[in-house]
């Protein structure tokens, strides 16, 4: 339930194509369903302009298939990150009306109900190699669905700074930037010294040994000398794309 579906439920009632009792047979659920593996935060949207999101990663599909059932019938999108292939084609056999985004391991559906109007801006998504993709797309994903227009400069690392940097008008623009990058982490400070955007840095656990699973990326950025950069934890596109959102949200 968001702002946007709750304010057609009310003009039907007024406008008598809904009476009272039809209204509160859709809000019976509203703001908590409670199933056998999960507490659904229907009320999450209207509360804080973000969907509900499952994190699919370590629940079984059989969870998955109750949650995003129930998740499907209410009037708001349906979001579900770190989902497997193998997991969500069991899914996809049992709950009709979901699509698979492979590159992003996501789940979505109810896409009729993605807000329209809400965002400020654009948000442009930057990774340093191909092989940030994967967090950059869980980011892409999930800000579509929340209603945010988004651009991607993908594969545009420091190695080669002259890909960045030709990019430059286009970070201008932007109203938030979400940048991707393993390794030693140096993209997002480069990024922030070019714009006067909010940064959002996502540390990928891309790199060899030294790299530690993304930790000398996360020292990295948090010890940036660049003014305006914030940074997530590592691989965390979907807290990436809900700071951006938050920063990009109409009030």
């Amino acid at each position: 339930m968001n702002e946007q579906s709750l304010t057609a439920l009310l003009q039907q009632v007024q406008t008598g194509e809904l009476d009272i009792n039809q209204a509160l047979e859709r809000l019976r659920h509203w703001p908590v369903e409670v199933l056998q593996s999960a507490r659904i935060d229907h009320h999450r949207t209207l509360r804080t302009g973000l969907p509900e999101a499952v994190f699919g990663e370590n629940k079984s599909a059989e969870q998955m298939i109750e949650i995003l059932a129930a998740l499907q019938r209410m009037p708001a999108v349906v979001l579900a990150t770190r989902v497997s292939k193998e997991k969500a084609e069991i899914i996809l056999a049992h709950v009709s009306g979901l699509t698979y985004h492979p590159a992003a391991r996501i789940l979505t559906g109810n896409d009729q109900h993605i807000p329209v109007g809400k965002a400020c801006g654009t948000v442009v998504i930057v990774t340093a190699g191909t092989s940030d993709l994967p967090v950059a797309e869980e980011a892409k994903v999930t800000l579509q669905w929340s209603g945010h227009p988004v651009e991607t400069i993908y594969d545009a690392g420091v190695a080669g700074i002259h890909r960045i940097l030709a990019h430059s008008a286009l970070l201008c623009r932007a109203k938030v930037i979400i940048v991707a990058a393993g390794m030693e982490g140096a993209l997002p400070s480069v990024v922030a010294g070019m714009t006067g955007a909010p940064v959002v840095a996502v540390p990928t656990s891309i790199g060899y040994g030294a790299g530690a699973g993304g930790y000398s990326a996360l020292l990295g950025m948090l010890n940036s000398c660049s003014p305006g950069l914030a940074v997530v934890n590592i691989d965390n596109g979907f807290g990436a794309a809900c700071m951006a959102a938050a920063i990009n949200r109409k009030p």
